[in-house]
Order: C-alpha cells, then structure tokens, then sequence
C-alpha cells in the first residue's frame, strides 16, 4: 500500500502523510494552528516555511498554510461590534493561533487526517459564538484537497468568514507565470484599484492587493525555474483572491477567502449561518511539472 501515516515527536507533534507512490509528502502540526507546514513532492517542497518564526510560539507562522478564521485580513483598530458589544479580533483571526486536535485518520484510498477546532472560554471572549471547525486534510498522489466544515454550535445566527493562507516556494519570481481569474485588483494601503494583466512589479517592497469579482475558480502559479506548476480550485463559498509577497522572500502568497477583509462589519460576502448549520467548502492544491 502506497499511503502512510506517521507521527513524529519534534518542538511539536508532527503528523506525516505519504504517497510512496509519487513520493508525495504532508507535514500537518496541529497544536501549532492544525497547520499544514510542508509539501513536498520527489524531494522538492511546494510550501515555503520561516523555521525560526515557526518555533517561537509568539509570533504568527510565516509558511505552509495557515488557516483564517473567523475573519480573514485585519479590522480597523482590531475591533468589530456585536450586538452592541465591541470585541477584539486580531488580524486573520485564532484559529492559526490555538491548539487543533486530530480526530480522525485513514489510508483507505488515500491519506486523510481531520483536525478540530471548537470554541473555548478563550474564543467566546473574543468571538461570542460556540462552533467547531473541522479541516479534512487528504493527500492523493500531486493533489493535496483540503475539506473544510464550519459548524455553528450555538443558538444564533454566527457571522463568519474564512480562507487560507498558503506561502508558496518561488526561487525567482520575475520567472513566475500567474493565472488569476481577475481584471482588476485593489491595492490594500492605498485603496487604489488598477486592471491586472496577469503580471505584478516584483521591486515593489510589498504587493498586498484583493482581487475580487472572480471570473473562475481556479488560480494556477507557473514557475520555469523549478519546473513545477501549482494550481489552485475553490469551491463557491470564496469569493476573493489575495495575492501578497515582500520583496526579497522566496514566497507568494495566492489567499482563498470567503470574503474581503472587515465584512464582519461591512457585511460583503459575509457568512451568516444559522443555528446547527454546517457550511462545507473545498479547497484543492494541484502540482504538475513544466
């Protein structure tokens, strides 16, 4: 059989699924944000990842793919009102920040693990809903599928948005080929927005921009360099596409969210789910070689 799952006692516990098949290798820590850290695939790895940022508890992870709940981007002042109630949620959300738990594995066709988040006292005090999150992680061969579930636990009606925030491994980006389905993108700082042509200004210190009114739901990145081509595909529930690098990083970051940052106050695009409700979405990670 071509699928394993193994654990690895490192700073964290490590869960490693693999495709001997296609020598195809996921890294999942799930105390460290139920995050996936590496991919790689024959001995090249698809997902670029800060070490140092990544063993210090305090900061953010810089790498793999993050996961963005239950607001993606930043708010004003880090505050949104509920109800009346101001509270404070700070960039990108918790759920990249707190402890997941694995509940369930499998390698029946293919290597699958599920992480869970649920709401605790430290959640409520800044996002007043209970809810658990459930992450599918399932790697096949070149294709890494990422089933998401987000279950409103609570008696009332939970405003939500989510997405990721995969770095990818890029050794020159002025070689880098985008496929994005957008005409237009606006650029974060200055709210400028500017027709895009498929192509970026890598000596910018920093592209932050939102591409919204997708025609497609599909994304791919083209790298000649490593002879490898990344695709993305989204499920409906996304609406938005943030592309984001920092000159002199070997990343770029292509961000599936369900929608732009603030719509918890400003309401576009925003996730409403009812009591018991369960929203389902996918995202799914292709690589091929060039």
């Amino acid at each position: 059989m071509s699928f394993s799952i193994s654990v690895e006692q490192n700073q964290y516990i490590t869960y490693i699924l693999s495709d001997e098949s296609t020598l195809s290798r996921l890294e999942v820590v799930p105390e460290r944000g139920g995050i996936i850290t590496r991919w790689s695939i024959d001995g090249q790895e698809v997902f670029y990842l800060d070490e140092e940022r990544f063993t210090n508890p305090e900061l953010s992870v810089r790498g793999g793919v993050p996961i963005l709940f239950p607001i993606c981007g930043d708010l004003p002042d880090n505050v949104y009102v509920y109800d009346g109630q101001p509270y404070n949620l700070r960039q990108h959300g918790f759920a990249r920040n707190l402890p997941w738990e694995v509940v369930e594995q499998s390698t029946e066709g293919c290597c699958k693990i599920t992480v869970s988040l649920k709401s605790n006292d430290e959640t409520l005090a800044m996002y007043p809903f209970d809810f658990e999150l459930k992450m599918i992680y399932e790697l096949e061969g070149k294709t890494l599928k990422i089933k998401q579930q987000y279950i409103n636990k609570s008696d009332k009606v939970m405003p939500c948005s989510f997405g990721f925030h995969p770095y990818f491994l890029v050794k020159d980006k002025e070689k880098l080929s985008l496929d994005i389905p957008a005409s237009s993108y606006q650029v974060k700082d200055t709210k400028e927005v500017a027709p895009y042509d498929g192509t970026f200004d890598f000596n910018e210190d920093e592209i932050d921009v939102v591409l919204k009114s997708l025609k497609g739901s599909s994304a791919s990145i083209t790298d000649t360099i490593r002879g490898l081509k990344v695709s993305l595909k989204w499920s409906e529930a996304y609406s938005t596409i943030v592309f984001w690098t920092l000159k002199g990083k070997e990343y770029v970051c292509v961000e599936p969210w369900s929608a732009p940052r603030n719509s918890i106050s400003t309401g576009e695009n925003l996730i409403e789910l009812e009591p018991g409700a369960t929203c389902e979405a996918l995202v799914e990670i292709d690589v091929t070689s060039v």
